[in-house]
């Protein structure tokens, strides 16, 4: 293993990453830390070349948005080392779960001290996650949203996508089972978290943590699209399960079965489709924090 010398992964597609490129170099350079990157024509995943490149390096920095990191996951658990983490992304839920500063210098400055807290990951039919998954509405959005759209419009572009979707959104039927109970219900989205904050500024439960070994389901049981816009703040500050339409709990092993397979969409990539199974991966990844 390489003294000092961390993988860097910057996603060149996410809303900062090509243009803070530069910036994130000579701030790493001032703290210090020496990197490698990949070069511009490489094609592989990051999690293969985190796998490939572990016995060089003593860490992965990772630059985007939340999907940045999920697709660096498995990488991160098959070989045990730290991440880093650069807000470059859209909404950077992660960041804000973990409490980590949302500008590069001192997010790079927090890597240089080298204090890391384990962190669990959520799992989706042996896919990790680090914030959220959703089935219905949000992956339904995650569809819709290109990458043009996101870089263009930022959270604007989840604004308008995300009302113009809601108005033609319709109910559909799952089956929960989870801590001995199986139960149906009909729903417009289905969310099961690992961390706090996803989609921008929702969140999951109130006080819900990356490390709680725990994960955080709900289920927005409304019938009509409009009574979705008097749950917003409620949504906005994770209290949506004190609504009467809305069913929330905590567990460590859910599944879920829809009549037809529907997208699961984990940190807002669409990564598989039900039947899922969700598990709790424990104290899974070390992550520098401040």
């Amino acid at each position: 293993m390489t003294a000092n010398c961390a993988l860097l992964l910057v996603n060149p597609n996410s809303r900062r990453g090509r243009e803070s490129l530069p910036v994130v170099r000579q701030y790493l350079s001032r703290a210090g830390i020496a990197y490698l990157e990949l070069p511009p024509d490489n094609t592989e995943s990051p999690s293969a070349a985190i796998v490939r490149l572990a016995d060089q390096v003593n860490s992965v920095i990772v630059g985007g948005g939340d999907g940045s990191l999920n697709s660096a996951a498995k990488g991160l658990l098959d070989t045990g080392l730290p991440l880093g983490v650069l807000p470059l992304g859209t909404a950077n839920d992660f960041a804000r779960t973990m409490g980590l500063p949302l500008d590069l210098a001192t997010a790079i400055d927090v890597i240089a001290k080298g204090k890391t807290a384990p962190i669990d990951l959520g799992e989706a039919n042996g896919h990790p996650f680090f914030n959220v998954a959703s089935i219905g509405f949000s992956a339904d959005l995650a569809m819709s949203l290109t990458e043009k759209a996101k870089k263009r419009w930022g959270k604007l572009g989840y604004g308008l996508v995300a009302a113009r979707l809601l108005a033609s959104s319709r109910l559909f039927t799952a089956t929960l089972d989870h801590d001995g109970r199986t139960e149906e219900l009909r729903t417009l989205q289905l969310a099961v978290g690992n961390g706090r904050f996803y989609g921008g500024g929702m969140t999951v439960q109130a006080d819900a943590t990356a490390t709680d070994g725990m994960l955080d389901f709900y289920s927005l049981e409304v019938d009509h699209w409009w009574k979705l816009l008097r749950l917003l703040p409620s949504l906005r500050k994770g209290t949506q399960g004190d609504w009467d339409d809305v069913r929330a709990f905590s567990t460590k092993d859910l599944t879920i079965h829809t009549s037809k397979p529907r997208a699961v969409n984990l940190d807002g990539e669409l990564k598989t489709e039900t039947p899922v199974r969700f598990k709790i991966r424990e104290n899974a990844v070390p992550v520098f924090v401040p």
